[in-house]
């Protein structure tokens, strides 16, 4: 962690935080399963645009399931801080086929949200594109807001640029892009992804293929986008966050498949463009799942994920050492939870969005806001 961070987090009594009780947190379920004719919403996304309004991203599918399918990608948007949310917006339907993985990004210079995307033809399951037996694949798209996630141009396809067309499976996220603040790399904007390729060792989807990750980035504020470097082998769904040594250096952790009941984690210290060998975080416990990863105002890293061998129990970590090391500060949900999106909301709070459930992990997509320290008790009462 940089000096500037250290102080600040030392300032605001951040660098050692306790385990936050439930008067931390304010819920409230954004996407319900059932409602606005979705059977199932799933792959949660959040950022905070310049105005300060949340944008709440998911896929809404019509008939539940995997990865493909009749997908939709809607948005609400929340004006107080998540504590109220808007109707449901539908920003891309494509008919029957799979519109997929919203990654946005916030470019801070220009205000404009940027919104990555993925899609295929509905009735294409993942592990055939993976298997490369079907007549289409997996294609990269972008849209893009100016007036703070209100309104939206329609999505532009960028696969040439984004995707090696020897792969099959390729997803944007799950979660959000970043913009380097530091270093020569500053101003690029950076969407983590993942893809499925060919190698004879490998054993994906019954057949010689792997999983990795990578990158993609714009160096001009989002009017074209590139590939970045790979990572491999055995990581996908993936989030990026940069540290805090004021040099750019970005750190990217991963969904592992290593065995080790551990998430993975690389960096880079070219904005991206080539990677270290991904090694395991030895205090992030994962179930083999989607995670999120921030670098909050405050100086602090924040981690979400279902911290066990099957997803439930979502909680979220703290790290001031810029991941070395992890240590818990609130379980959001007791129970069935899966994918989940940290945000930043002030010096002192954070919100998450999040799936979760009674019986199934599913059912709704909650969004929690909670205090990075346990709240004040009333005056004239005993804490």
């Amino acid at each position: 962690m940089s000096l500037h961070r250290l102080a600040l987090a030392a300032a605001l009594g951040l660098a050692a935080l306790p385990l936050l009780t439930a008067a931390a947190v304010e819920k409230i379920d954004v996407f319900v399963a059932g409602q606005d004719s979705y059977n199932t919403y799933r792959i949660p996304a959040i950022v905070r645009a310049k105005s300060g309004a949340l944008l709440a991203f998911c896929e809404g599918r019509k008939s539940g399931g995997g990865d493909a399918g009749d997908i939709d990608i809607v948005l609400k948007r929340s004006v107080d801080g998540g504590r109220t949310w808007s109707g449901q917006q539908v920003l891309w339907n494509d008919g029957t086929n799979t519109c997929g993985n919203p990654c946005p990004v916030v470019d801070d210079s220009t205000g404009t949200v940027w919104l990555v995307l993925t899609h295929n033809v509905g009735s294409e399951a993942e592990s055939a594109i993976i298997r490369k037996e079907t007549k289409g694949t997996r294609t990269v798209w972008v849209t893009h807001s100016d007036d703070h996630g209100v309104t939206w141009v329609p999505p532009v396809e960028i696969t040439r640029t984004t995707k090696d067309p020897a792969w099959g499976w390729y997803a944007t996220g799950p979660g959000i892009g970043i913009q380097i603040q530091h270093g020569p790399q500053a101003g690029r904007l950076v969407i983590p992804c993942d893809h499925s390729y060919d190698d004879p060792k490998g054993n994906v989807a019954k057949g010689p293929y792997e999983f990795g990750s990578h990158t993609i980035y714009s160096d001009d504020h989002g009017k074209s986008w590139q590939l970045g470097g790979l990572i491999r082998p055995k990581v996908n769904e993936c989030q990026v966050v940069e540290s805090g040594d004021g040099r750019g250096t970005i750190i990217m952790n991963m969904r592992s498949y290593f065995g080790h009941n551990r998430r993975t984690q690389a960096t880079s210290s070219d904005g991206g463009i080539t990677w270290s060998g991904p090694a395991d975080v030895a205090d992030l416990i994962e179930p083999v799942c989607q995670a999120s990863i921030i670098q909050h105002v405050s100086g602090l890293l924040l981690f979400s994920n279902p911290p066990a061998k099957t997803r439930i129990n979502l909680t979220v970590k703290t790290s001031a050492d810029d991941g070395k090391s992890w240590r818990e500060l609130v379980q959001l949900h007791q129970g069935p939870s899966s994918y989940s999106s940290l945000v930043s909301l002030s010096a002192a709070e954070a919100g998450c969005l999040y799936e979760c459930g009674e019986k199934r992990a599913t059912e709704k997509i909650t969004f929690a806001r909670f205090a990075l320290t346990e709240p004040s008790a009333p005056a004239g009462k005993n804490p």
